[in-house]
């Protein structure tokens, strides 16, 4: 494991005593391959290298009111400096006209620009581990049948901008067979992923995920718009959202983090930015924690709303929809399931039925924010349920204590 996941260990490591605590370039086209190999020498040379890649700046995890409570994650280096530029320098920039039937394969560190509208093109990064390379996107179009519009390979980090104006992406059939990896997404990352930007980038996967990285997913920046059958934006190790404004209506997941190897990851962190999501299923799902300091997140359709085994709300305008349950906190990992909102206005509404607003299978805290429910049910914890302080309102009563409720249960726990 190397340093940069032992952070998110260290990181794991405080949220379970919190939780514990509540309860080079070539193209192929005849004749280009000398000139690009060449072309992709020059540019690595000459490529400004990340020194500020390990620099940070993020929240501190304290809340606007309410309860000030210890961060659920280390948020201290989330996100470097280069993550947070959201234009590319192109002094040594590589310029690639897209062209139909020519894949691209990027082999170095560097800049490259891409632009034109194509069909049958993968855009492959294969470059050395500790490359990082960054992919412009200036007014490119890439429609494929069965293969990722990008697909990286190896890389120490990638990024993909942005740039002014209008990007588009789309996968319209099933995606082929990769070896022994299932290449299954318009964006498909071995590497760490960043999206930033000022630009707009559609992405459209009929037959599987939008965005997938098997190991960091941050954005950071941009305007996306992403419709997938399957996981609209899809991390082993982690999502990350720094800003952006994200649109998604998908078939699965929203945000879906999980790391079957590694219980410290599989998180997902929202320090702002601005989410719009319709879900067939959950619209955020981080496996060990989902925290949320900021931004505003209106879940519009879902199964369930926001779901993992740790809840830390800190911050933020939430209003959600869901069908079975609201904000879930259950045992995906070896760890007390905990929902804990600090702060931010939480507005949640459920479908009929046997459905609940706030679901623990483990503990609950309320200590600040305004929450609004609109449920049968508004909050079900098969552990200890506390309001400490916020403002709650339920089926347009205020409450000042959770107390359990006569009737429903069903063997669920402790409804209140």
């Amino acid at each position: 494991m190397n340093s940069k996941k032992m952070k998110n260990v260290s990181a794991m490591a405080a949220a379970m005593l919190l939780s514990l605590a509540v309860a080079g370039c070539s193209q192929s086209q005849d004749g280009n391959a000398n000139a690009a190999t060449n072309q992709t020498s020059s540019q690595a040379a000459n490529t400004q290298a990340d020194s500020t890649q390990n620099s940070t700046t993020q929240s501190t995890g304290t809340t606007s009111s309410g309860t000030s409570g210890a961060s659920a994650l280390d948020t201290a280096e989330m996100f470097s400096d280069r993550d947070l530029e959201q234009s590319a320098d192109l002094s040594s920039a590589t310029a690639i006209g897209l062209v139909s039937g020519k894949d691209v394969t990027l082999s170095a560190e560097g800049v490259y620009v891409l632009s034109g509208e194509a069909d049958h093109v993968t855009v492959t990064v294969e470059a050395p581990e500790d490359a990082k390379v960054q992919i412009v996107l200036d007014g490119a179009s890439i429609t494929n049948e069965d293969a990722p519009a990008i697909y990286v390979k190896s890389a120490d980090k990638v990024f993909v901008t942005s740039a002014d104006g209008q990007n588009h992406l789309e996968v319209t059939g099933n995606y082929a067979a990769g070896g022994e990896t299932n290449v299954d997404a318009v964006i498909f990352s071995k590497a760490d992923l960043t999206l930033n930007g000022t630009g707009t980038l559609d992405i459209v996967s009929a037959q599987g995920n939008g965005i997938s990285s098997k190991d960091d997913l941050k954005v950071t920046g941009g305007t996306y718009t992403i419709q997938s059958s399957a996981d609209a934006m899809e991390a082993n190790d982690s999502i990350r959202v720094y800003d952006g404004t994200i649109t998604i209506d998908t078939g699965k997941d929203g945000l879906h983090s999980e790391n079957v190897d590694d219980a410290s990851l599989g998180y997902i962190f929202i320090q702002n930015g601005t989410l719009n999501i319709t879900a067939a299923d959950d619209a955020i799902r981080g496996n060990s924690i989902v925290q949320i300091d900021g931004g505003t997140i209106d879940i519009k359709d879902s199964e369930e709303g926001i779901e993992a085994t740790t809840i830390q709300i800190n911050d933020g305008q939430i209003t959600l929809y869901a069908k079975n349950d609201g904000i879930n906190a259950s045992p995906k990992i070896d760890a007390t399931p905990v929902i804990e909102v600090n702060g931010g206005t939480i507005s949640v509404s459920m479908g009929s039925g046997d459905t609940d607003a706030f679901d623990a299978n483990g503990n609950i805290a309320i200590n600040g924010g305004t929450i609004n429910v609109e449920a049968t049910s508004a909050f079900d914890a098969d552990g200890t349920a506390q309001l400490n302080g916020g403002t709650v309102t339920v089926n347009g009563e205020q409450i000042t204590e959770i107390t359990v409720s006569r009737g429903g249960g069903g063997g669920r726990g402790k409804r209140f």
